[in-house]
């Protein structure tokens, strides 16, 4: 068996019973590999959590063969990067509010791949912290932005 993310990735859709196409690209955070299919909403899932699934595994079975391997990223027709765009915006306009009127700004309940793209859009900006904090109820956790000290 072949140990690259796009080969692993090729097999387990092909088990699953998907035929795809996969495209590879490199990106500062790590390796993006985006799918075309067919039945892109079923690979997707509902709010994105097949998809995040798919992923986790993926990088779970890569970094058993390479501990030292970088991330990956999986996108299906555009979806995380819509999303990404989406998150990148908002995160944009909270700081603003964040810096206009000084007060704390609380983003809604994410996972934490959506956090980890927050928290690094904002990471740079010297007048916002951002924190996550947990949601009752719930697995996921939403940001509280507020002002630097």
């Amino acid at each position: 068996m072949e140990t690259t993310p796009n080969a692993i990735l090729g097999e387990l859709l092909g088990k699953l019973g998907f035929e795809a196409k996969l495209n590879e690209e490199k990106l500062e955070e790590g390796l993006m590999i985006s799918i075309e299919c067919e039945d892109a909403g079923r690979l997707i899932g509902r709010r994105g959590q097949t998809l995040s699934d798919l992923q986790y595994i993926l990088n779970r079975i890569v970094q058993r063969h390479e501990p030292e391997a970088e991330r990956v990223t999986i996108d299906v027709g555009g979806y995380r990067k819509e999303i990404r765009d989406n998150l990148v915006k908002s995160a944009k306009e909270a700081a603003e509010k964040v810096r206009r009127w000084g007060d704390i700004v609380e983003l809604p309940p994410m996972n934490a791949y959506d956090r980890r793209i927050v928290h690094n859009i904002l990471k740079e900006d010297t007048d916002v912290e951002t924190h996550s904090v947990e949601v009752e109820g719930t697995k996921r956790k939403a940001i509280l932005l507020r002002p630097r000290h």
